[in-house]
C-alpha cells in the first residue's frame, strides 16, 4: 500500500510541474516574424504555402502592385488564385487579402494588369479610374476531358485601387478555337495607334491582339514559330519599348519564357529586339538571347504605369524541374529583386540588362568589410567573416578567379570566374541540401562572358538566406540561383589567379530584413 504522504508529495510535484509548463508556455517569446529556415530576408515571399509567377504588376496612385500565382490550402501546385501584395518602394511589401479567386470559367493563371486612364472599358463610375486585370482561365474540367480549349481570356476591375475585384460578366473575352497552351495575357496602351495591345503566347509562338475598350479583342499578328529557343513551351511574354542606353535610338523588347530549354537546364527567359508596328513583332534576330544565365528566373514580367517610363522587372525565383521539391515548409518559392531593364550596345549589337533597383540599396546598412585589394605579387586571396544576407561590390581587371562562400559546416557555393574558356560559373553542388531532387545539384551552371568587353569590369551579389544573385557590368550578364545551406553562409574567400591583375572589393555591407 502507498504511503498517503508520499502520495501527497507526488500529487503536488506533479501540480508543481504543470504550473512551471505552464508559465514557460505563457512567457515563452513568440517565434520572429519571417524567421524560417531558408525564409529570405530581402526577397518577397508569401507568408504560407504556394506561389509561382509574378501577375499583374501595376503602379497607381503611390502603390505598386504585385499580384502572383496562389495556392491557398498547400506548398505545392494546385488550384491557382491571384494573391496580392502592395509596396511603396519596391522593396517593403504588405500582404493583402487573395485576389482573385477560381470561378465557373475555371481557374485563374497568368495575366497583367493597366490602369485604365481613359475608362476605355465603361467600368469607371464617380470618376473613380478603374484598374483591369486581364488573366487566363484554366477549365480543369475541360482539360481532364481531353479539350484542346480549355484557356480562355478573362477580366475583373477593381474601383478600390486594388483593394476589392469584380469579375466581367461577359467573360470570357477571347475564346479558344483549339490552342492547347494559350495564356499568360500582357496588356499595355498603344499610343501611336490609341488602342489596347495585348499578348500571348499559343504553344510554341506569341499571338497579338488590339482593342478600344479592353473587352473586344482582334487578333492582329503572330510571331516566334521559327525564332528563338523551343526546347519547351513558350510562356509569360512581356512586349515594350526601350531607348539605348546613350544612344537616339530605340528598339522594342520581346520577352518569352520557356520550360524547359533554358541555358543551363529547365525554365528560363529568352527575349528578341526588334520591332513593333502596332499590329505584329519582327525582327533579324533568329536566335534567343536570355534575360538570365542561371536556372531560378522565370516567368519575370514588367511593371506598367511606373513613373519616369522606367522598366522594372521581378521573375519567380525558381525552376519547375524541382520547384515542387524545395526543402521548406510553411511556404514554397519567392521572387527575385525587382530589377530596372535597360538596352546597352556593344559593337554592332544590342543587349538587355538587368539590374537591381536603386531602393535594393537603402537595405545595405553596416559595413562587414571596407575596401581591400587582392594583388597578386603580395597575397593571392582573403577572407571575410559575418555575412548572413549580404551584399557584396567587386571590382576586377583580374577575369580568372573564384569567389568562395562557406559556412561552419563546410557547405560551399563556388563562383568562378573563367579565363581560358571564356565563361562565368556557378558550383551549388556542395552548397548544403541539394539531394531533393536530381537535377537541383547535379552540375555546374555556366554563362558565356564574351560580352564583358573592356579592361575592368564590376560585379555585384546579393546573397539572401536562399539565394544568390549576380550582376556582372551593370547586369549585361546575370545569374539567379536558389540555395539550401544547413546553415547561412558566413565565410567569404576571393582568390585571384591572374598574376598580372588586381581584384578590388569595393564593399561588403550586410542587408536588413524588409520583414
Amino acid at each position: 500500500m502507498m504511503n498517503k504522504y508520499y502520495l501527497f508529495g507526488a500529487l503536488a510535484l506533479m501540480v508543481l510541474g504543470c504550473n512551471e509548463k505552464k508559465n514557460e508556455s505563457e512567457t515563452a517569446p513568440e517565434p520572429v516574424y519571417y524567421s524560417e529556415p531558408y525564409r529570405p530576408q530581402f526577397h518577397f515571399s508569401p507568408e504560407a504555402n504556394w506561389m509561382n509567377d509574378p501577375n499583374g504588376l501595376v503602379y497607381h496612385d503611390g502603390v505598386y502592385h504585385l499580384f502572383y500565382q496562389y495556392y491557398p490550402e498547400d506548398t505545392v501546385w494546385g488550384p491557382m488564385h491571384w494573391g496580392h501584395a502592395v509596396s511603396k518602394d519596391l522593396v517593403h511589401w504588405e500582404h493583402k487579402p487573395i485576389a482573385l479567386y477560381p470561378d465557373g470559367h475555371g481557374l485563374i493563371f497568368s495575366g497583367s494588369a493597366v490602369v485604365d486612364k481613359q475608362n476605355t472599358s465603361g467600368f469607371a463610375t464617380n470618376g473613380k479610374t478603374p484598374l483591369v486585370a486581364i488573366f487566363t482561365y484554366h477549365d480543369m474540367d475541360g482539360e481532364k476531358a481531353g479539350r484542346t480549349d480549355f484557356q480562355t481570356q478573362g477580366i475583373a476591375y477593381s474601383l478600390d485601387n486594388g483593394e476589392t475585384w469584380a469579375k466581367y460578366e461577359g467573360n470570357p473575352v477571347i475564346g479558344n478555337e483549339g490552342i492547347k497552351d494559350f495564356r499568360d495575357p500582357k496588356v499595355f496602351w498603344h499610343e501611336a495607334s490609341q488602342k489596347w495591345i495585348l499578348t500571348l503566347v499559343a504553344g510554341d509562338h506569341a499571338q497579338f491582339y488590339m482593342s478600344p475598350n479592353l473587352k473586344d479583342w482582334t487578333l492582329t499578328g503572330e510571331f516566334g514559330k521559327e525564332y528563338g529557343a523551343h526546347g519547351g513551351v513558350w510562356e509569360c511574354p512581356d512586349l515594350f519599348p526601350l531607348q539605348v542606353d546613350g544612344e537616339n535610338e530605340s528598339k522594342w523588347v520581346l520577352i518569352i519564357s520557356i520550360n524547359p530549354g533554358a541555358p543551363n537546364g529547365g525554365s528560363g527567359t529568352q527575349y528578341f529586339l526588334g520591332n513593333f508596328d502596332g499590329k505584329t513583332f519582327t525582327t533579324d534576330q533568329k536566335e534567343p538571347k536570355w534575360v538570365d544565365y542561371g536556372t531560378d528566373d522565370y516567368a519575370g514580367v514588367t511593371y506598367n504605369n511606373v513613373p519616369n517610363d522606367d522598366r522594372i522587372f521581378i521573375g519567380w525565383m525558381s525552376n519547375w524541374d524541382y520547384a515542387r521539391d524545395t526543402p521548406t515548409e510553411k511556404w514554397r518559392s519567392s521572387m527575385t529583386v525587382p530589377r530596372k531593364l535597360a538596352l546597352k550596345k556593344v559593337g554592332a549589337d544590342y543587349f538587355l540588362t538587368s539590374f537591381p533597383i536603386d531602393g535594393m540599396d537603402v537595405l545595405a546598412s553596416s559595413e562587414l568589410s571596407q575596401t581591400w585589394e587582392i594583388n597578386p605579387k603580395e597575397t593571392t586571396s582573403r577572407t571575410i567573416e559575418g555575412l548572413d544576407q549580404s551584399m557584396i561590390q567587386l571590382k576586377t581587371t583580374s577575369k580568372d578567379f573564384s569567389i568562395t562562400f562557406q559556412n561552419a559546416q563546410g557547405e560551399t557555393l563556388v563562383l568562378t570566374m573563367d579565363a581560358e574558356n571564356n565563361q562565368f560559373s556557378v558550383d551549388r553542388r556542395k552548397s548544403g541540401k541539394v539531394n531533393f531532387q536530381k537535377e537541383f545539384g547535379n552540375k555546374i551552371h555556366i554563362a558565356p562572358t564574351e560580352l564583358l568587353e573592356g579592361e575592368t569590369f564590376d560585379m555585384r551579389i546579393l546573397l539572401d538566406r536562399s539565394s544568390v544573385e549576380i550582376f556582372i557590368n551593370g547586369g549585361l550578364l546575370t545569374m539567379t540561383e536558389q540555395i539550401f545551406p544547413n546553415e547561412p553562409f558566413n565565410s567569404l574567400t576571393v582568390e585571384n589567379r591572374d598574376s598580372q591583375s588586381d581584384l578590388t572589393i569595393d564593399s561588403v555591407k550586410k542587408m536588413e530584413s524588409v520583414w
